[in-house]
């Protein structure tokens, strides 16, 4: 049994890389060789695949933009032309030198005179609308009646990644380096070496203070633990030293039912967390966290010295250069804009149709594969039938941009640090405004310009961005059988959070309700956890692997692959050797030491080269394509197989 526990994730190290037989590993088999030899950039964490493709459709975007700028004229669309007006300023680092740190000196000041609780309370609304607080606000679908919306309250986030990062080794690693470039940022807003050396202290007492009260990310990874409602009423009751209940019924122009807390044990102690004794440290909290959220928009020298923490965290040696950062910096703004732009560009409604074939296959699969199901009843499998055929369809790009984008406006004569004061706070007053507005149905959760997928539980609803379609995911040059391992395994793997243990908790409307029967829903838990207790603990790097944490992407790589597998099989040209070999291929990564340290405590996705293999190993097909035998590695006896969609 010890033998095989080793073997799950295939024999030899995934990490250093070195080609070997696809019966031993078969992402090590497709991608070993690649990966003895391939550099990661040194502004980056990583290479290989996701990453690759998104960096060619950066290039091809910073491309565009920087030429729209030279020639506004160029541009007809109104929205385009404010995100290149942005991307102008954004680049203009001889006048971003120039201004310094000054732009940014007002919000500053205006933090660091906050005297006490009194004081904030009188200043709260400018504190909510612009910047960092003791608690978060959004606006988003109820989960249990998604026609309207529902106000969430969050709790605040730590300096390190996730709690388990406190009292060890890269705690001690890496506040030095925290402490390093808060110094450097704070004598550039004038505070001397004592002055800055307390500002830093309180904000880390502060930090430690939310340690023990935040949930940890596996806790997050548990999706509708965050759905607390509490009457309205309770909530400004609580918060009455900040006048909050009042803040919120001017802002949204309408006074909520209900509040969802979606960290209780937080909202609690809130009281223990933010007092008269502890403010000192909340003020010195907000100051800091404001000085340095502003860097990246003041000049080149702060850009570099500001993101200096979040390069240690995940490993990067150097800041990117000046094109790359304005670019970023447009996208992060109007990436919604620059997704349509490049949907319509280097997509096409060919594209589009072609790719909506494609889901609709699998999801015909899907329903064969659902009614074909030996372990659930009827019952289920007709209300898993109903949810499957009302997911609705979001492909390459939205036809038509959210309305906002028409508020957002760039004043070319400010710098572009007052621009983004601006535009944040239009942004947060208009999702406070959701609250006496339907909910939009249409939104988009990724632009198409992403190179990325996903499936949103509360709207029921596949977003499928342009970007993706790519070899090695998807090419017209490569077999039917390549296709369906690559772009055709993602497309059910998006199908199968539907169904994956926090998607099964929803209806076909994104209601969460249990439309599941007793029995069959004690199995489908027997099998996630079946799914939990396969990768927990599985050695990878410095660390292992969180079963609980992945569970929800473990499901649906399980139900993505044997699902396009299923569809694969109807091909007459089927080659499944094919099929495997690029499902191993388009997991191909290399990561820094220190980003895979972080995504093995923060990412609900197991490792790359874990998702390639085990879920092979799951799979009858994969031992008989490669005739593998219990000497290899990549042999799981068949009652370790793990069988979920």
């Amino acid at each position: 049994m010890q033998k095989v526990q080793k073997m799950i994730g295939g024999a030899g190290d995934l990490l250093a890389g070195k080609e070997t037989k696809v019966q031993d590993n078969l992402y090590l088999n497709v991608n070993g060789k690649w990966l003895e030899t391939a550099k990661i950039p040194s502004d980056r964490p990583r290479t290989g695949g996701f990453s690759d493709l998104a960096e060619g459709v950066e290039k091809k975007l910073r491309q565009d933009l920087a030429d729209f700028a030279k020639d506004l004229s160029q541009v007809s669309d109104s929205n385009l032309k404010e995100a290149v007006k942005f991307y102008q300023l954004a680049h203009d680092y001889d006048q971003r030198d120039h201004n310094g740190v000054e732009p940014a000196m007002d919000n500053y000041n205006f933090y660091k005179g906050i005297k006490d609780l009194a004081d904030l309370k009188s200043k709260i609304k400018r504190v909510v609308t612009q910047s960092n607080f003791a608690l978060n606000f959004w606006v988003s679908p109820d989960m249990k009646n998604t026609a309207r919306n529902l106000l969430y309250v969050g709790a605040p986030s730590l300096l390190l990644p996730d709690k388990q990062y406190y009292g060890t080794a890269s705690e001690d690693t890496l506040i030095p380096i925290f402490k390093r470039m808060s110094q450097s940022v704070l004598a550039s807003y004038g505070e001397s070496e004592a002055n800055a050396e307390k500002i830093i202290q309180n904000m880390l007492d502060f930090d430690h203070l939310l340690v023990p009260l935040v949930k940890s990310s596996e806790e997050k990874a548990d999706y509708t633990k965050s759905y607390n409602p509490v009457p309205f009423t309770e909530f400004s009751e609580k918060t009455s030293a900040f006048g909050l209940g009042d803040l919120i019924t001017e802002l949204a122009g309408v006074t909520p039912e209900l509040v969802s807390l979606t960290e209780p044990r937080y909202f609690d102690s809130l009281a223990q967390v933010l007092n008269e004794e502890t403010f000192p440290k909340f003020r010195d909290w907000m100051l800091l966290n404001t000085a340095i959220a502003a860097t990246p928009y003041l000049s080149d020298q702060l850009r570099i010295v500001g993101g200096e923490f979040g390069r240690a965290i995940s490993g990067i040696k150097e800041a990117s250069n000046q094109d790359k950062s304005a670019y970023r910096l447009t996208n992060n703004f109007f990436d919604e804009i620059i997704g349509v732009y490049y949907g319509a560009k280097y997509f096409g409604p060919k594209a589009r149709a072609d790719v909506k074939t494609m889901i609709n296959t699998m999801i015909k699969v899907y329903e064969q594969r659902l009614q074909a199901n030996s372990w659930l009843s009827e019952t289920t499998i007709k209300k898993a039938i109903d949810k499957l055929e009302a997911i609705e369809l979001k492909i390459g790009y939205p036809d038509q941009p959210r309305k906002i984008y028409q508020k957002l406006k760039v004043d070319s004569s400010s710098s572009l640090y007052q621009n983004v004061q601006e535009f944040s706070k239009i942004l947060r007053l208009d999702n406070f405004k959701d609250l006496n507005r339907p909910v939009d149905r249409t939104r988009w959760a990724m632009p198409g310009n992403m190179v990325n997928a996903c499936y949103d539980p509360q709207v029921n609803d596949i977003t499928f961005p342009a970007a993706i379609l790519q070899a090695p995911f998807y090419s017209i040059d490569q077999t039917s059988s390549q296709n369906y391992g690559g772009i055709g395994a993602v497309i059910a793997h998006e199908i199968s959070h539907a169904f994956d243990n926090n998607g099964a908790k929803f209806d076909e409307f994104g209601n969460m309700k249990n439309w599941w029967t007793e029995k069959d829903y004690e199995e489908f838990e027997k099998r996630c956890q079946a799914m939990i207790d396969q990768f927990n603990g599985i050695k990878f790097g410095p660390s292992e692997v969180n079963g609980k944490l992945v569970v929800s992407e473990n499901v649906a790589d399980q139900g993505g692959l044997s699902c396009a597998l299923e569809a694969a099989k109807k091909d007459e040209n089927v080659d499944l050797k094919e099929f495997f070999e690029n499902w191993g291929r388009i997991w191909q990564t290399k990561d820094s030491p220190q980003l895979v340290e972080m995504l093995l405590a923060i990412d609900v996705h197991a490792p790359a080269a874990l998702r390639a293999n085990v879920q092979a190993q799951n799979l009858d097909e994969f031992y008989e394509t490669f005739d593998v035998s219990e000497s290899d590695g990549m042999w799981l006896p068949k009652d370790q197989r793990v069988a979920i969609w």
